[in-house]
Order: structure tokens, then sequence, then C-alpha cells
């Protein structure tokens, strides 16, 4: 296989995927903030809520070393339980891009730490998002309100949630033991999805506090591959957070942590997640092939094989798809019937609303019922490349709020192709990986849709199939992309060949 040499084309695609890996990083910091942590089937862990102290807890977020925020955590008891307020303060740089953004938590928790009630809301200078939530009868009642209005969602669950905010508390009172574990399903409004979390006791370390060496419990969280490490003192208190990029929560004072050292933003985020080439492609979307080894990674956990994709020896070979027929002709025979998954993927979801009376009016507008499929899809590609302006918008993938602002990154481009593509009648996933761009592999989000095959296609780059440098990890909705963290800081690749 022959190394082509290509003029560089359309540097401004480098902007286009610069909230991939933030909006990754922030779905995650939603989970262990606001996420639910129901139990199923688990055993519930015993708590001495005698042993749960009252707490009022300042930290600094550093990212190596360097103050990028704080965070403030109360937790007091009441009569019937506890309530427990957050507040979190970062400065994300991405690509150049800052933005300051606010989180707030609120709760009221049970006396043994489970969720009545609670309160959301994350703030930037470009998007605002909120949730409320609340317990009744195994019922589960969420709200959310953002740009693309409020709406309303109901879940059944065998045992009340526990609110993430509150989780090194339910370490504290579950009194684990070194070595001991308790596993707790997660389930994120963000995606609407469930995973399981692990807590576990590493026992006793001396570590470095404000010049002293202190002895503190160490626990470690991993979700999904990803790990965050908490030590606790005697009192209960937590001395220091450590997650993934280097950032970590410091217990320090009130004044410290809004007068102390200035609040600098993060190192640009997106560069440091991204993984590096070996070599240089100077036009990825003229790739039509391309051998890559990948290393540093649990492969049974990523959606390597498949369609366009072969792994076979650490080694991926991605073949770019090739178009049969005429253009406005159906490319293949539509199997609908035998294709396993095919109608999973027409159906909506919370954040693909293709049964929206919006949405379903936008692909009647943009396709008609004559149009061959392959005709619909160029079509769709073509009105959202052109109308939704390309701009990192750091919130929760919304198809109808991407359709109503017009405005966003390429999770935005993703979930609103996928929702006008469902509308239109025909299947769609969405899927996350990484592409190549100026000699490094970023995170990076697009669609399959079916056209008696499923095809690969990227609406943000206008792409029909999509250039071969498309990576793919997950496949599925939304909440496929959070497996991705067990990727992040990890993953190696080496370009064996391309053309």
């Amino acid at each position: 296989m022959r190394k082509t040499k290509k003029k560089p084309k359309a540097k401004i695609r480098f902007l286009w995927i610069a909230a991939t890996f933030f909006t990754l990083v922030f779905t995650t910091l939603l989970l262990f903030r606001i996420g639910f942590y129901p139990f199923q089937d688990r055993q519930q862990p015993l708590l001495n809520p005698e042993t749960i102290p009252e707490r009022d807890t300042w930290m600094n977020i550093l990212q190596k070393g360097r103050k990028i925020g704080f965070s403030h955590s109360i937790l007091s008891r009441q009569a019937a339980g506890y309530t427990i307020k957050e507040h979190l303060y970062l400065r994300i740089d991405m690509m150049g891009l800052v933005q300051d953004i606010n989180l707030k938590t609120s709760g009221r928790l049970n006396a043994d730490l489970t969720l009545s009630s609670f309160d959301f809301e994350i703030n930037s200078s470009r998007f605002r998002f909120a949730a409320q939530g609340s317990i009744s009868d195994n019922v589960l009642s969420i709200r959310t309100k953002d740009a693309g209005g409020t709406r309303k969602y109901t879940f059944p669950i065998e045992r009340s949630p526990y609110l993430a905010a509150g989780l090194v508390d339910l370490a504290v009172g579950a009194a684990l033991e070194k070595g001991q574990e308790i596993t707790i399903d997660i389930f994120d409004p963000a995606t609407m999805g469930q995973a399981p979390v692990v807590i576990r006791s590493l026992g006793v370390e001396e570590i470095s506090y404000k010049g002293q060496m202190v002895k503190a419990q160490k626990v470690a969280l991993n979700f999904k591959g990803a790990k965050q490490t908490a030590w606790i003192d005697s009192e209960g208190d937590i001395l220091r957070e450590k997650g993934i990029l280097g950032i970590t929560l410091e217990k320090t004072t009130q004044y410290d942590a809004l007068h102390g050292l200035p609040i600098q933003s993060s190192q640009d985020l997106t560069k440091i997640a991204s993984v590096a080439s070996n070599v240089t492609i100077e036009n990825p979307a003229q790739i039509t092939e391309l051998k890559i080894e990948i290393q540093d990674i649990e492969y049974d956990r990523v959606e390597l094989n498949g369609g366009r994709q072969t792994f076979k020896d650490r080694v991926l070979t991605i073949k770019k798809e090739r178009l049969r027929g005429a253009p406005g002709a159906e490319l293949f025979a539509v199997d609908k019937e035998n294709d396993e998954g095919f109608h999973r993927f027409l159906n909506p979801s919370p954040f693909i609303q293709s049964d929206h009376p919006k949405i379903r009016q936008k692909a009647r507008e943009i396709t008609s019922k004559e149009d061959p499929g392959f005709e619909r899809i160029q079509k769709l590609i073509t009105w959202i490349y052109k109308n939704i302006e390309k701009r990192p918008v750091f919130s929760v993938p919304d198809a109808l709020a991407t359709l109503e602002n017009r405005i966003g990154d390429c999770n935005e481009h993703a979930v609103l192709m996928a929702a006008l593509t469902r509308a239109s009648g025909i299947a769609a996933k969405v899927e996350a990986g990484l592409v190549y761009l100026k000699g490094r592999f970023y995170y990076h989000a697009w669609n399959s849709v079916y056209l008696g095959k499923w095809i690969t296609v990227d609406s943000l780059f206008g792409q029909i199939p999509a250039d071969a440098t498309h990576i793919r990890l997950v496949s599925g909705n939304q909440k496929q992309q959070l497996d991705l963290m067990h990727v992040i800081g990890k993953i190696r690749l080496k370009i064996i060949a391309y053309d």
C-alpha cells in the first residue's frame, strides 16, 4: 500500500472537533457530581449514620499544580436525614477557548444517605442546563431545562438511589476495611444510561498535607475504567481527590479557595487527551484505507470489529465504504426484517427526539417521501453542514436544542443528524472515537446510517461516506460515549500504512 502525498485542506476542521473531549470530561464530571447510584440486585452497604460527620469543605481544583478552580461542599444533619450542597467553579481552556463554568448541586438525603430530592444547575457564558428530581413510590422523576425547553422523565427504581455529591460520605459510612469493596449501579441523567461503579478501600496511607505527614483512608472509585482516588482523614473529611488528566482537589480554607492563588485556565484539555501520530497525513479527507496498530487498551471494551473496520492481532484496518449505484438510487437492498438491531435505531431516545413535532417537521422540509434513501441522507448532511454553526457548546448534546439554537460541535451535529435521519424513516447510530488532524488523533463523534448496510457519515465535515481516519471505538447512542473513559490517556496508535 502506498503512502500518498496530498495538499492540506480546510484548517478550520481543527476547531470543529475542539469540544468533543471536553464533552466527555464534562459528562463524567456530571456523573460524579449529580449522578445517581441505585442498587440493582446488589448488597446494599450497611451504614452507621453516627460515623458520618457534618462537614463544610473548601477545596482548590488543580491541574498539574496549577489552580483552575475551587469547590465548596456542605453536609448537614436534619431531623429526617441530611442536606448536601456543592458548588464547583472551573476555568477550562479548550483549543484557546476559555470558559468559566459553575456547577451547583443541592439535595435532601435520607438517614442512610439515599436520595429524597435534588436540584442541579450548570452555567457558563454560553449555556445553562438545570435538572430537578425527586423520589416517590419507587419512581424517580426528573425535570430538565435548557435552551431546548423543559422536559420530564420518570424511571421506576427498586431502591432509593444515592446522590454522587455524597459518594465519599457513603464510603465513610460504610466503614470499608482494606481490600473491601462495594459495587453500585450508576444512573446518569445526562445519558439516561446505567453502568456499575466500584468503591474500594485501599487502607490507610500517609500523605503530605499542609506541610505535615498525616494518615488518611484511601478510597478508589472505578467508573468504566476511569479511576478516581480520595483520601479521607480520621474526622471523615476529604483531604484530597485525584482524577484523570492530572486534575486533583485539595482541601483548603475558604479564604484560600476564593482569594488565594489566582485561578488560571486549565491546560488545553483537548490536546492533552489527543493521541500522537507517528505519521503526518497531508489530506486526511482523501484517505480510503488505513492500517493502524492499537495498543494499551482493553480491546473487548470497545467496538473495533464490524462494518468497515477489521481488527486482528492489534492491527485495525479501516476501509472507506464504496457506494454502489448511481446518485439518487437505492444503493443496497434494504433488509429491515433480518438486520439485527435495525428497529432500535429508528426509535427516539431522550436526547435524540426523532418523534418531536419540530424534528419531524424539519425532516419533512428537507426530504421527501419519494426521495430514495441515499438522497435523503445527502439532503440531511447538506442541510446540517450549511445551517448549524460549527462552534463548541459545553452542554449535554440534545437534538431539539441544536435544531432550535442552530449551533454546536460534533456532538450536537451527530445527535441532530441521528434525530432527523430517524424521523425520515432511516435508522441511524451515533458513533464516537478518534479522527486524524494535524499530526494527532482527536476525540470526535459522527454517525452511521442504514442503507441496506451501515454507512459511516460525518455531517460536521460534510462527508458521505466519512474518510478512513475516523476510528470507531463505540457505537449506538450517546450514552456509549462514556465507554471511551477507559481509553482516554491510555491508548497508543501507530500508523502502518494508508492510501
